[in-house]
């Protein structure tokens, strides 16, 4: 469970999040929208304790991140996270970048069981054999995002956390993104948080959508209720998307 609690952050005298509360449930998958600027990359580095609070508290599991710094790094180990960019190593190849994670903290563990776990992984992306052993600048972008998943699976993290994960995609691949993230969802039944500007992804694969806008949660209900509020910023930013219903 994640419980952001009257979080405050101004930076330079601008207030990016004015009093912003959320729980995230256990289970649950929730994407956190809003247009460029309104603060959800600066949250999401809230949540992951990247950024402290200038007032209010960040709640993981009942530790608070914010103030305990002494049970941050074991708190972090619990989530998995997808970068936009995917953020894959060019140095290595596939099998590696999927196993690092288990290198820096399972120093003990055989190469064979490491290279096992990866292999799992990265079949339950929907990759082979054939694509372990080539470097990210040999496969396509749909392709490193798969590769960037299954890293953040390796671990097996009780929180994955998807920051704009259909960005750069085609409308086919796309489709496929979410068509994986929804197998992922029921497969692992893991608690995700999607970061998103894509409202058909959001739609698609979250049980949860929160609108921010101004600093704060302006709307927080299921992409149904989204569809139906007569919330003002809600209904702009689906009227100025490409949103299919």
């Amino acid at each position: 469970m994640i419980e952001v609690k009257n979080v405050w952050k101004t930076f330079d005298g601008n207030e990016v999040l004015r009093d912003l509360s959320l729980t995230i449930d256990k289970g649950e998958t929730i994407a956190i929208v809003g247009s460029s600027g309104c603060g959800k990359t600066v949250l999401l580095k809230h949540i992951l304790g990247l950024l402290e609070p200038d007032r209010g508290e960040i709640l993981v599991d009942g530790v608070n991140i914010s103030r305990d710094s002494a049970h941050l790094f074991e708190v972090r180990k619990k989530f998995g996270m997808v970068f936009q960019s995917s953020a894959l190593f060019d140095s290595l190849n596939v099998i590696e970048n999927v196993i690092i994670g288990l290198r820096e903290h399972f120093p003990d563990m055989g190469r064979d069981k490491m290279e096992l776990i990866g292999k799992e992984k990265l079949a339950l992306v929907g990759l082979d054999e054939s694509s372990f052993s080539k470097k990210p600048q040999e496969i396509s972008g749909g392709m490193k995002k798969r590769v960037a998943i299954a890293r953040a699976i390796s671990l097996d993290p009780e929180y994955i956390i998807y920051d704009e994960p259909t960005t750069g995609l085609d409308p086919i691949m796309c489709e496929k993104m979410n068509e994986l993230m929804l197998h992922l969802k029921e497969k692992l039944e893991k608690t995700t948080i999607m970061v998103t500007h894509d409202l058909n992804s959001a739609f698609r694969v979250t049980d949860r959508v929160a609108m921010l806008a101004d600093g704060e949660i302006v709307f927080d209900g299921s992409p149904r209720e989204a569809l139906k509020t007569k919330n003002n910023y809600m209904n702009m930013f689906i009227k100025s998307s490409s949103l299919r219903v």
